[in-house]
């Protein structure tokens, strides 16, 4: 069976399936089984797609008129027509006649798979050397310290003079575990790396 996805990119009614509708009609695609969303491609929670995928079954072809309607990118159109081969459904997409059920199709989504990891390969390298260079120049990765120096020196010296760690974190409202980590990191950690258990704010300790 053949099962159709349509997209526009707006929910302005200025733009229609219309042209979509008619090159799937003409595929041989039932009105019955057309799926689609009025929606940007970049989303993640189209109603229409997710109809549309669990509509298929072993056997049936899921058409398109472009792969732009389908995924919001390469590794995401992917994903989808990798995960239909798996469930034993055909992929065929009308303007760029790519179809896999033929050699021609398999190859062209081969080609089309090597890409897109060569494309997240480049991307890995890109972030490994931008950290490097940053490291280089001093600058480190990651989120920015949850406490600022001055905070810290203030947190020290309140726990120098007996305050407990429970009294600091509702303090200086920050979650528990970002002072351990924040005390992990100036040397104020416990035996094995952890800082020593503290009691709960109202539970007693054990």
């Amino acid at each position: 069976m053949l099962v159709g996805y349509m997209r526009v990119s707006s929910a302005d009614d200025r733009q229609s399936v219309d042209l979509q509708r008619d090159a799937l009609h003409a595929a041989g695609v039932d009105q019955r089984h057309l799926h689609h969303d009025k929606a940007s491609g970049a989303r993640d929670d189209r109603q229409g797609l997710k109809a549309c995928l669990d509509d298929l079954r072993r056997g049936d072809v899921l058409v398109v008129w472009k792969l732009d309607r389908l995924g919001r990118s390469l590794p995401h159109l992917l994903t989808i027509v990798t995960d239909l081969k798996q469930r034993g459904v055909a992929f065929r997409s009308l303007t760029e006649q790519m179809d896999t059920t033929t050699p021609h199709g398999e190859l062209l989504f081969s080609i089309f798979g090597a890409l897109a990891q060569y494309e997240r390969a480049l991307t890995r390298e890109r972030v490994v050397a931008g950290l490097a260079a940053a490291k280089r120049r001093g600058r480190k990765g990651g989120r920015p310290p949850a406490l600022d120096p001055e905070q810290v020196e203030q947190i020290v010296s309140a726990l120098d003079g007996g305050v407990s760690k429970a009294s600091v974190w509702r303090s200086f409202k920050v979650p528990r575990s970002t002072l351990l980590d924040t005390l992990a990191r100036i040397g104020r950690a416990g035996p094995a790396g952890r800082a020593p258990p503290e009691t709960m704010p109202g539970k007693p300790a054990v």
